[in-house]
Protein backbone atom coordinates (compact mmCIF):
# COMPACT_ATOMS: atom_id res chain seq x y z
CA UNK A 1 0.00 0.00 0.00
CA UNK A 2 1.53 2.98 -1.08
CA UNK A 3 2.03 5.95 1.74
CA UNK A 4 -0.91 8.27 1.45
CA UNK A 5 -2.36 11.58 3.46
CA UNK A 6 -6.45 12.52 3.63
CA UNK A 7 -8.02 14.72 1.11
CA UNK A 8 -8.16 17.41 3.84
CA UNK A 9 -4.07 17.30 4.00
CA UNK A 10 -4.09 17.40 0.13
CA UNK A 11 -5.88 20.12 -0.87
CA UNK A 12 -3.76 22.17 1.95
CA UNK A 13 -1.02 21.79 -0.72
CA UNK A 14 -3.67 23.80 -3.44
CA UNK A 15 -2.12 26.99 -4.07
CA UNK A 16 -5.73 28.29 -3.94
CA UNK A 17 -8.78 27.13 -4.29
CA UNK A 18 -9.55 27.20 -8.19
CA UNK A 19 -6.72 24.41 -8.08
CA UNK A 20 -8.44 22.22 -5.23
CA UNK A 21 -11.45 22.16 -7.15
CA UNK A 22 -10.19 21.46 -10.43
CA UNK A 23 -7.87 18.92 -8.58
CA UNK A 24 -10.79 17.06 -7.38
CA UNK A 25 -12.19 17.05 -10.68
CA UNK A 26 -9.58 15.18 -11.78
CA UNK A 27 -9.42 12.72 -9.09
CA UNK A 28 -10.62 9.98 -11.28
CA UNK A 29 -8.78 6.93 -13.18
CA UNK A 30 -10.98 8.46 -16.37
CA UNK A 31 -9.20 10.75 -16.67
CA UNK A 32 -5.66 8.91 -17.20
CA UNK A 33 -4.38 6.85 -19.18
CA UNK A 34 -2.17 5.50 -16.90
CA UNK A 35 -1.02 5.37 -13.49
CA UNK A 36 1.57 3.50 -11.87
CA UNK A 37 3.61 4.04 -7.78
CA UNK A 38 6.51 2.84 -6.22
CA UNK A 39 7.40 3.22 -2.47
CA UNK A 40 9.28 6.46 -3.29
CA UNK A 41 6.91 7.84 -5.93
CA UNK A 42 3.64 8.23 -7.76
CA UNK A 43 2.91 8.53 -11.75
CA UNK A 44 0.69 9.13 -14.22
CA UNK A 45 -0.29 10.67 -17.48
CA UNK A 46 -3.36 12.70 -17.88
CA UNK A 47 -5.25 13.74 -20.85
CA UNK A 48 -5.85 17.06 -21.39
CA UNK A 49 -5.66 19.85 -24.24
CA UNK A 50 -2.67 18.99 -25.66
CA UNK A 51 -2.38 16.10 -28.55
CA UNK A 52 0.53 14.39 -25.69
CA UNK A 53 -1.28 13.93 -22.26
CA UNK A 54 0.58 14.98 -19.76
CA UNK A 55 2.80 13.76 -17.54
CA UNK A 56 2.58 14.17 -13.85
CA UNK A 57 4.57 12.79 -11.09
CA UNK A 58 5.51 13.07 -7.36
CA UNK A 59 8.25 12.36 -4.93
CA UNK A 60 6.27 10.89 -1.83
CA UNK A 61 9.34 11.34 0.75
CA UNK A 62 8.05 15.03 0.43
CA UNK A 63 5.90 15.33 -1.40
CA UNK A 64 7.36 17.30 -4.27
CA UNK A 65 5.61 17.52 -7.71
CA UNK A 66 6.67 18.00 -11.10
CA UNK A 67 3.79 17.99 -14.50
CA UNK A 68 4.54 18.96 -17.90
CA UNK A 69 1.39 21.22 -18.42
CA UNK A 70 2.14 24.77 -18.81
CA UNK A 71 0.35 25.81 -15.14
CA UNK A 72 2.59 28.04 -13.63
CA UNK A 73 0.89 26.71 -9.98
CA UNK A 74 2.52 24.80 -7.82
CA UNK A 75 1.14 22.54 -7.09
CA UNK A 76 -1.08 21.97 -10.57
CA UNK A 77 -4.59 20.67 -10.60
CA UNK A 78 -3.24 17.48 -12.30
CA UNK A 79 -0.46 17.03 -9.26
CA UNK A 80 -3.93 17.46 -7.03
CA UNK A 81 -5.90 15.13 -8.61
CA UNK A 82 -3.13 12.45 -8.81
CA UNK A 83 -2.28 12.59 -5.04
CA UNK A 84 -6.18 12.42 -4.16
CA UNK A 85 -6.72 9.96 -5.91
CA UNK A 86 -3.63 7.81 -4.68
CA UNK A 87 -5.74 8.46 -1.58
CA UNK A 88 -8.87 7.53 -2.20
CA UNK A 89 -8.38 4.93 -4.64
CA UNK A 90 -5.13 3.09 -4.46
CA UNK A 91 -6.52 0.00 -6.32
CA UNK A 92 -6.43 2.15 -9.89
CA UNK A 93 -2.42 2.38 -9.54
CA UNK A 94 0.04 -0.73 -10.39
CA UNK A 95 3.08 -1.07 -8.38
CA UNK A 96 6.24 -1.34 -10.04
CA UNK A 97 9.36 0.47 -11.39
CA UNK A 98 9.03 3.92 -12.20
CA UNK A 99 9.66 4.60 -15.84
CA UNK A 100 12.20 6.11 -17.24
CA UNK A 101 11.01 9.82 -17.25
CA UNK A 102 9.88 9.70 -13.54
CA UNK A 103 13.33 7.69 -12.61
CA UNK A 104 15.76 10.53 -14.42
CA UNK A 105 13.80 13.47 -12.34
CA UNK A 106 13.88 11.55 -9.23
CA UNK A 107 17.82 10.89 -10.05
CA UNK A 108 17.96 15.11 -10.16
CA UNK A 109 16.53 15.25 -6.94
CA UNK A 110 19.22 13.40 -5.32
CA UNK A 111 22.05 14.98 -7.31
CA UNK A 112 20.39 18.47 -5.99
CA UNK A 113 20.10 17.27 -2.78
CA UNK A 114 23.82 16.20 -2.57
CA UNK A 115 25.25 19.08 -3.80
CA UNK A 116 23.10 21.30 -1.33
CA UNK A 117 25.05 18.93 1.44
CA UNK A 118 28.27 19.13 -0.69
CA UNK A 119 27.87 23.47 -0.44
CA UNK A 120 26.93 23.55 3.25
CA UNK A 121 30.30 21.45 3.73
CA UNK A 122 32.35 23.64 1.73
CA UNK A 123 30.58 26.76 3.88
CA UNK A 124 31.96 25.37 7.02
CA UNK A 125 35.40 23.87 5.37
CA UNK A 126 38.88 25.95 6.02
CA UNK A 127 39.35 27.88 3.29
CA UNK A 128 43.07 29.14 1.56
CA UNK A 129 44.06 31.31 4.30
CA UNK A 130 44.75 34.03 1.76
CA UNK A 131 41.74 33.67 0.28
CA UNK A 132 39.78 33.78 3.69
CA UNK A 133 41.38 36.39 4.80
CA UNK A 134 40.45 38.37 1.80
CA UNK A 135 36.47 36.92 2.04
CA UNK A 136 37.05 38.06 5.94
CA UNK A 137 37.86 41.46 5.30
CA UNK A 138 35.27 42.05 2.61
CA UNK A 139 32.59 40.92 4.71
CA UNK A 140 33.69 43.00 7.30
CA UNK A 141 33.64 46.23 5.07
CA UNK A 142 30.21 45.58 3.89
CA UNK A 143 28.92 44.55 7.72
CA UNK A 144 30.51 47.89 8.82
CA UNK A 145 28.69 49.83 6.65
CA UNK A 146 25.08 48.09 6.94
CA UNK A 147 25.79 49.07 10.44
CA UNK A 148 25.84 52.51 10.43
CA UNK A 149 23.06 52.46 7.71
CA UNK A 150 20.90 50.95 10.51
CA UNK A 151 22.44 52.89 13.41
CA UNK A 152 21.65 56.13 11.94
CA UNK A 153 17.97 54.93 10.73
CA UNK A 154 17.43 53.80 14.61
CA UNK A 155 18.57 57.36 15.57
CA UNK A 156 15.78 58.88 13.35
CA UNK A 157 12.95 56.17 14.43
CA UNK A 158 13.82 57.00 17.90
CA UNK A 159 13.29 61.19 17.86
CA UNK A 160 10.26 59.81 15.07
CA UNK A 161 8.81 57.48 18.59
CA UNK A 162 9.74 60.86 21.04
CA UNK A 163 7.28 63.43 18.59
CA UNK A 164 4.52 60.46 18.46
CA UNK A 165 4.47 60.75 22.38
CA UNK A 166 4.99 64.15 22.60
CA UNK A 167 1.75 64.89 20.21
CA UNK A 168 -0.33 62.54 22.16
CA UNK A 169 -1.65 58.70 20.58
CA UNK A 170 -4.86 60.24 20.06
CA UNK A 171 -4.03 62.45 16.98
CA UNK A 172 -2.86 59.12 15.58
CA UNK A 173 -6.34 58.23 14.66
CA UNK A 174 -7.04 61.31 12.28
CA UNK A 175 -3.70 60.85 10.39
CA UNK A 176 -2.72 60.06 7.25
CA UNK A 177 -0.93 56.59 6.19
CA UNK A 178 1.53 59.06 5.37
CA UNK A 179 2.34 59.31 8.87
CA UNK A 180 3.26 55.25 8.93
CA UNK A 181 4.56 54.72 5.52
CA UNK A 182 7.04 57.50 5.61
CA UNK A 183 9.08 56.46 8.38
CA UNK A 184 8.84 52.94 7.36
CA UNK A 185 10.62 53.80 3.85
CA UNK A 186 13.05 55.67 5.60
CA UNK A 187 13.89 52.34 7.62
CA UNK A 188 14.31 49.97 4.55
CA UNK A 189 16.60 52.35 3.20
CA UNK A 190 18.62 52.02 6.67
CA UNK A 191 18.71 48.57 5.67
CA UNK A 192 16.53 47.66 9.10
CA UNK A 193 13.15 46.16 7.46
CA UNK A 194 12.14 44.27 10.70
CA UNK A 195 11.85 47.79 11.59
CA UNK A 196 9.74 48.74 8.61
CA UNK A 197 7.61 45.60 8.96
CA UNK A 198 6.59 46.41 12.33
CA UNK A 199 5.75 50.15 11.88
CA UNK A 200 3.47 48.82 8.67
CA UNK A 201 1.99 46.55 11.22
CA UNK A 202 1.06 50.01 13.39
CA UNK A 203 -0.70 51.49 10.99
CA UNK A 204 -4.07 49.48 11.01
CA UNK A 205 -4.19 49.92 14.99
CA UNK A 206 -5.57 53.03 15.50
CA UNK A 207 -8.79 52.19 13.01
CA UNK A 208 -9.16 48.84 15.19
CA UNK A 209 -11.94 49.65 16.96
CA UNK A 210 -12.41 50.02 20.79
CA UNK A 211 -9.34 49.41 23.00
CA UNK A 212 -6.96 50.61 19.85
CA UNK A 213 -5.04 53.15 21.89
CA UNK A 214 -3.54 50.30 24.50
CA UNK A 215 -2.88 48.21 21.75
CA UNK A 216 -0.78 50.37 19.86
CA UNK A 217 0.69 51.62 23.05
CA UNK A 218 1.88 48.21 23.69
CA UNK A 219 3.51 48.25 19.89
CA UNK A 220 5.21 52.00 20.37
CA UNK A 221 6.32 50.53 23.82
CA UNK A 222 7.82 47.22 21.98
CA UNK A 223 9.01 49.09 19.33
CA UNK A 224 11.33 51.71 21.59
CA UNK A 225 12.56 48.85 23.82
CA UNK A 226 13.61 47.08 20.45
CA UNK A 227 15.78 49.98 19.24
CA UNK A 228 17.12 50.86 22.59
CA UNK A 229 18.22 47.52 22.40
CA UNK A 230 20.05 48.01 19.80
CA UNK A 231 21.66 50.87 20.72
CA UNK A 232 23.41 49.09 23.74
CA UNK A 233 23.36 45.51 21.75
CA UNK A 234 27.64 44.56 22.74
CA UNK A 235 26.25 45.10 26.63
CA UNK A 236 23.37 42.31 26.29
CA UNK A 237 23.95 38.66 26.56
CA UNK A 238 25.14 36.88 22.97
CA UNK A 239 21.47 34.99 23.23
CA UNK A 240 19.76 38.06 23.55
CA UNK A 241 21.63 40.16 20.56
CA UNK A 242 20.79 37.77 18.16
CA UNK A 243 17.15 38.22 19.04
CA UNK A 244 17.52 42.32 18.45
CA UNK A 245 19.46 42.06 15.62
CA UNK A 246 16.79 39.58 13.87
CA UNK A 247 13.77 41.96 14.99
CA UNK A 248 15.83 44.65 13.51
CA UNK A 249 16.14 42.56 10.15
CA UNK A 250 19.84 40.90 10.18
CA UNK A 251 19.53 37.74 8.43
CA UNK A 252 21.77 34.78 9.17
CA UNK A 253 24.03 32.60 6.43
CA UNK A 254 21.45 29.37 6.33
CA UNK A 255 24.30 27.41 4.88
CA UNK A 256 26.54 28.19 8.14
CA UNK A 257 23.92 27.46 10.43
CA UNK A 258 22.95 24.16 8.36
CA UNK A 259 26.02 22.76 9.31
CA UNK A 260 25.77 23.51 13.22
CA UNK A 261 24.49 20.38 15.26
CA UNK A 262 20.73 19.88 14.87
CA UNK A 263 18.17 18.44 17.53
CA UNK A 264 16.54 14.85 16.05
CA UNK A 265 13.26 14.01 17.26
CA UNK A 266 9.72 12.79 15.12
CA UNK A 267 8.44 16.35 14.62
CA UNK A 268 4.40 16.31 14.06
CA UNK A 269 3.66 18.96 11.51
CA UNK A 270 0.89 20.55 13.82
CA UNK A 271 0.11 23.56 11.59
CA UNK A 272 0.79 25.63 8.32
CA UNK A 273 -0.21 29.62 7.49
CA UNK A 274 0.27 31.57 4.15
CA UNK A 275 0.35 35.05 4.12
CA UNK A 276 1.67 38.20 2.03
CA UNK A 277 3.81 40.39 4.09
CA UNK A 278 6.47 43.18 2.16
CA UNK A 279 6.10 41.50 -1.23
CA UNK A 280 6.76 38.43 -0.54
CA UNK A 281 4.53 34.89 -0.25
CA UNK A 282 5.34 33.25 3.51
CA UNK A 283 4.47 29.84 4.24
CA UNK A 284 4.64 29.21 8.22
CA UNK A 285 4.67 26.14 8.93
CA UNK A 286 4.44 24.60 12.95
CA UNK A 287 6.53 21.79 13.92
CA UNK A 288 6.18 20.10 17.65
CA UNK A 289 8.77 17.82 19.01
CA UNK A 290 7.25 14.49 20.00
CA UNK A 291 10.16 13.12 22.39
CA UNK A 292 11.23 17.33 23.19
CA UNK A 293 7.22 18.71 23.90
CA UNK A 294 8.80 22.02 22.03
CA UNK A 295 7.43 24.22 19.08
CA UNK A 296 9.80 25.23 16.01
CA UNK A 297 8.98 27.35 13.46
CA UNK A 298 10.02 26.34 9.58
CA UNK A 299 9.64 29.20 6.87
CA UNK A 300 9.31 29.39 3.65
CA UNK A 301 9.39 32.32 1.02
CA UNK A 302 8.41 33.08 -2.34
CA UNK A 303 8.19 36.29 -4.64
CA UNK A 304 4.61 36.44 -6.15
CA UNK A 305 3.39 34.14 -8.75
CA UNK A 306 6.57 31.63 -7.51
CA UNK A 307 5.24 28.64 -6.21
CA UNK A 308 6.04 28.09 -2.19
CA UNK A 309 7.81 24.88 -0.74
CA UNK A 310 4.91 22.97 0.83
CA UNK A 311 7.30 19.79 1.57
CA UNK A 312 6.15 19.84 5.00
CA UNK A 313 2.56 18.49 5.31
CA UNK A 314 0.29 19.67 7.82
CA UNK A 315 -1.09 15.84 9.57
CA UNK A 316 2.15 14.40 9.08
CA UNK A 317 5.00 13.02 11.24
CA UNK A 318 8.76 12.96 9.92
CA UNK A 319 11.98 11.42 11.49
CA UNK A 320 14.04 14.45 11.12
CA UNK A 321 17.15 16.66 12.27
CA UNK A 322 16.24 20.45 12.50
CA UNK A 323 18.50 23.40 13.60
CA UNK A 324 17.11 25.81 15.16
CA UNK A 325 18.14 29.82 14.93
CA UNK A 326 20.05 31.57 17.98
CA UNK A 327 17.84 33.42 20.27
CA UNK A 328 17.12 33.47 24.07
CA UNK A 329 14.24 31.85 23.13
CA UNK A 330 14.35 29.31 19.96
CA UNK A 331 11.58 29.16 18.09
CA UNK A 332 12.62 29.36 14.10
CA UNK A 333 14.64 26.59 12.56
CA UNK A 334 15.66 24.96 9.48
CA UNK A 335 14.85 21.30 8.13
CA UNK A 336 18.51 20.07 8.10
CA UNK A 337 18.29 15.84 6.96
CA UNK A 338 15.26 13.60 6.69
CA UNK A 339 15.50 10.20 8.13
CA UNK A 340 12.95 8.60 5.35
CA UNK A 341 9.66 9.52 4.42
CA UNK A 342 6.54 10.89 6.58
CA UNK A 343 4.00 9.02 8.50
CA UNK A 344 0.51 10.20 9.37
CA UNK A 345 -0.06 11.92 12.65
CA UNK A 346 -1.57 9.20 15.43
CA UNK A 347 -2.43 12.52 17.60
CA UNK A 348 -2.25 16.38 18.43
CA UNK A 349 -0.41 17.62 21.74
CA UNK A 350 -2.25 20.00 23.86
CA UNK A 351 -2.32 21.50 27.49
CA UNK A 352 -4.73 23.16 29.31
CA UNK A 353 -5.10 27.09 28.24
CA UNK A 354 -3.67 28.29 31.43
CA UNK A 355 -0.34 25.75 31.18
CA UNK A 356 -0.29 26.83 27.46
CA UNK A 357 -0.54 30.38 28.23
CA UNK A 358 2.04 30.12 31.09
CA UNK A 359 4.56 29.27 28.16
CA UNK A 360 3.79 31.83 26.17
CA UNK A 361 4.48 34.18 29.06
CA UNK A 362 7.82 32.56 29.93
CA UNK A 363 8.85 32.66 25.73
CA UNK A 364 7.85 36.81 26.09
CA UNK A 365 9.39 37.27 29.10
CA UNK A 366 13.33 36.10 27.42
CA UNK A 367 12.38 37.35 23.88
CA UNK A 368 9.55 40.13 23.89
CA UNK A 369 9.53 40.28 20.15
CA UNK A 370 7.97 36.94 19.64
CA UNK A 371 4.81 38.48 17.87
CA UNK A 372 3.20 34.83 17.22
CA UNK A 373 3.19 32.15 19.40
CA UNK A 374 2.33 28.13 18.95
CA UNK A 375 -0.76 27.21 21.28
CA UNK A 376 -1.31 23.57 21.54
CA UNK A 377 -4.29 23.53 23.85
CA UNK A 378 -6.26 20.13 24.95
CA UNK A 379 -9.96 19.86 26.11
CA UNK A 380 -11.49 23.02 24.76
CA UNK A 381 -15.12 23.56 22.96
CA UNK A 382 -15.89 26.00 20.59
CA UNK A 383 -18.33 28.90 21.40
CA UNK A 384 -20.09 31.88 19.70
CA UNK A 385 -19.61 35.31 21.61
CA UNK A 386 -21.62 37.56 20.10
CA UNK A 387 -20.42 38.26 16.29
CA UNK A 388 -16.98 36.39 17.10
CA UNK A 389 -16.08 32.92 18.55
CA UNK A 390 -13.85 31.69 21.96
CA UNK A 391 -12.96 28.23 22.79
CA UNK A 392 -13.21 27.39 26.83
CA UNK A 393 -12.00 24.29 28.68
CA UNK A 394 -13.08 22.46 31.43
CA UNK A 395 -11.75 25.02 34.46
CA UNK A 396 -14.31 27.90 32.51
CA UNK A 397 -10.74 29.70 30.83
CA UNK A 398 -11.72 31.08 27.78
CA UNK A 399 -9.72 32.41 24.87
CA UNK A 400 -10.66 34.81 22.47
CA UNK A 401 -10.54 32.85 18.13
CA UNK A 402 -9.27 35.60 15.72
CA UNK A 403 -11.61 37.93 14.52
CA UNK A 404 -10.63 36.84 10.55
CA UNK A 405 -10.99 33.28 11.54
CA UNK A 406 -13.69 32.28 9.16
CA UNK A 407 -14.40 28.67 10.46
CA UNK A 408 -15.97 29.12 13.98
CA UNK A 409 -19.20 27.01 12.40
CA UNK A 410 -16.92 24.04 10.84
CA UNK A 411 -15.00 24.12 14.18
CA UNK A 412 -18.47 23.80 16.39
CA UNK A 413 -19.23 20.91 13.62
CA UNK A 414 -16.36 19.10 14.37
CA UNK A 415 -16.78 19.54 17.89
CA UNK A 416 -20.21 18.60 18.12
CA UNK A 417 -20.11 20.31 21.05
CA UNK A 418 -17.60 18.34 22.83
CA UNK A 419 -14.03 18.99 24.12
CA UNK A 420 -11.67 18.87 21.17
CA UNK A 421 -7.67 19.32 21.02
CA UNK A 422 -6.69 22.83 18.52
CA UNK A 423 -3.42 24.38 17.31
CA UNK A 424 -3.16 27.55 16.27
CA UNK A 425 -0.98 31.21 16.77
CA UNK A 426 -1.43 33.18 19.51
CA UNK A 427 -0.82 36.80 19.49
CA UNK A 428 -1.15 38.07 22.85
CA UNK A 429 -4.86 39.04 21.99
CA UNK A 430 -6.62 35.91 20.18
CA UNK A 431 -6.23 32.75 18.94
CA UNK A 432 -6.00 31.83 14.70
CA UNK A 433 -7.25 27.94 14.52
CA UNK A 434 -4.67 26.52 12.30
CA UNK A 435 -5.77 22.41 13.20
CA UNK A 436 -7.86 20.25 15.40
CA UNK A 437 -8.08 16.36 16.67
CA UNK A 438 -11.45 15.64 16.91
CA UNK A 439 -13.24 12.12 16.51
CA UNK A 440 -9.32 10.25 16.23
CA UNK A 441 -8.09 11.97 13.16
CA UNK A 442 -6.66 15.56 12.66
CA UNK A 443 -7.80 18.40 10.28
CA UNK A 444 -7.16 21.41 8.95
CA UNK A 445 -8.65 24.42 9.60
Amino acid sequence: MPPTLTADQILALAPDSASAKAGQGLASPRKWVALGWSERAAWGECQGSAREPYRTQIDLDEPAFRCSCPSRKFPCKHGLGLLLMLASQPAAFTQGAPPPWVAEWLTKRDQSAQQRAVKQERATAPADAGAQKQRTAAQARSVAAREAKVAAGVEELGRWLRDMVRQGLASAQGRPDSLWETIAARMVDAQAPGLARMIRDMAGVPASGEGWQERLLERLARLFLLIEGYRRLETLPSEEQADVRAAVGWALNQDELLAAAGVRDRWLVVGQHAEEEEHLRVLRTWLWGAGAARPALVLAFAAPGQPLDRGLVPGTALDAEIVFFPGAYQLRALVKRRHGPPSPLDRLPGASIAAATAAYATALARSPWIERFPLAIAGVTPLRDGEGWLVRDANGLVLPLARRFARGWRLLALSGGQPLALFGEWDGDALLPLSAWAEGRFVVL
